[in-house]
């Protein structure tokens, strides 16, 4: 029998118009690389802050920037085993274990998934059980603005959040007209969806919608003024 479903082969026979013109993505999870290297037109050496970077591989959203495009950047994941992966791999990407908050210098309970193969993990210990016993960290916290200025960053050309459920508390810590990305990517749990739409109109940013039928796990935000 065919493993493949009748979904996965009308995929396969039917490549999406981005993989089309730059052929199939590399590293993430979806087709988030192929959307971002659309929207910056491969534009080399850019600035990236992924928030919620988990591995410096496996499903990357910056990977294929840095690798093939010289971008630099931040990423932060509360999960700090990630670490030594981008120290000896990525070589313009600074790594640094923090929850991403609204508030620095507490810590928070975090919960990771105790066979890790998968890289869940979340503040809700509910969310992370669903994917198999899981054990608890104690992660400082941060507020991005406070990373941000910290590690002297002057511009941001693309933010990526991506933090189960957190992303409220992230951009809440954020001050994004100070530092004004040109595209956000924020994965958008049906819980949080209001307050994240909330924050990014407040701001001038409105919803992208030309990748919407390419990733149905994220939303893509762009400055409107």
């Amino acid at each position: 029998m065919n493993p493949l479903s009748s979904f996965s082969r009308s995929i396969l026979r039917k490549p999406n118009r981005l993989v089309r013109k730059y052929g199939p993505k590399l590293f993430s999870h979806g087709d988030e690389e192929l959307i971002i290297r659309d929207f910056f037109e491969d534009r080399k050496n850019g600035f990236f802050v992924d928030i919620g970077a988990n591995h410096h591989q496996v499903d990357s959203t910056t990977l294929y920037l840095e690798k093939f495009l010289g971008w630099s950047g931040i990423a932060v994941d509360a999960v700090g085993d990630f670490e030594a992966g981008y120290l000896e791999n990525r070589k313009k990407t600074r790594f640094f274990c923090f929850c991403v908050s609204d508030r620095s210098g507490e810590s928070f309970d975090f919960y990771v998934t105790e066979k890790n193969y998968m890289r869940r993990s979340s503040f809700r210990e509910s969310w992370a059980k669903k994917y198999g016993r899981s054990h608890h960290r104690r992660i400082p916290t941060i507020r991005l603005d406070d990373l941000l200025e910290r590690e002297g960053v002057q511009r941001i050309d693309f933010l990526s959040v991506d933090v189960e459920l957190g992303e409220p508390a992230a951009l809440a810590g954020f001050d994004i007209e100070k530092y004004r990305p040109a595209l956000v990517c924020i994965e958008m749990h049906r819980q949080v969806r209001r307050p994240i739409f909330d924050y990014f109109s407040e701001h001038g940013y409105v919803l992208l919608e030309k990748y919407e039928d390419l990733d149905p796990a994220n939303s893509y935000f762009i400055q409107v003024r």
